[in-house]
């Protein structure tokens, strides 16, 4: 399965492929948070793409670190907000919810901490 931490070291270093929707980054609520979507490599996107936009529609995307999601997108957005990463990968989906130690602490609902300026309350 491996370590845990690893794997949010990894995602926070990486650049992620992140899909454009309207003017915003491409998410989907599910289970009362907005799950950002960022897939690894362009061929990950593609097969996103696919299922969402079918035919020859291209999909906009931007390339941001990981890092730059957690730390300064999901805690502007107005409702706990995670990462979801590779979404319709055949090897299977990574979700990074907004917890202590993935999301900066004022987004994280676990911390318990409410910092003026975040983009949800507590």
């Amino acid at each position: 399965m491996g370590d845990p931490r690893a794997l949010v070291g990894e995602m926070r270093r990486a650049v992620l492929l992140v899909p454009l929707a309207g003017t915003g980054l491409w998410s989907a609520r599910f289970g009362g948070v907005r799950w950002v979507c960022a897939f690894t490599d362009e061929t990950a996107l593609a097969h996103f793409a696919v299922r969402r936009a079918p035919g020859d529609r291209l999909t906009d995307y931007v390339a941001l670190l990981g890092a730059r999601i957690v730390d300064e997108i999901l805690p502007t957005l107005d409702v706990p907000a995670g990462l979801a990463l590779d979404i319709a990968s055949k090897d299977g989906a990574m979700f990074f919810p907004p917890v202590t130690g993935i999301v900066a602490d004022a987004a994280a609902v676990d911390s318990g901490v409410a910092v003026e300026g975040a983009g949800y309350g507590r």
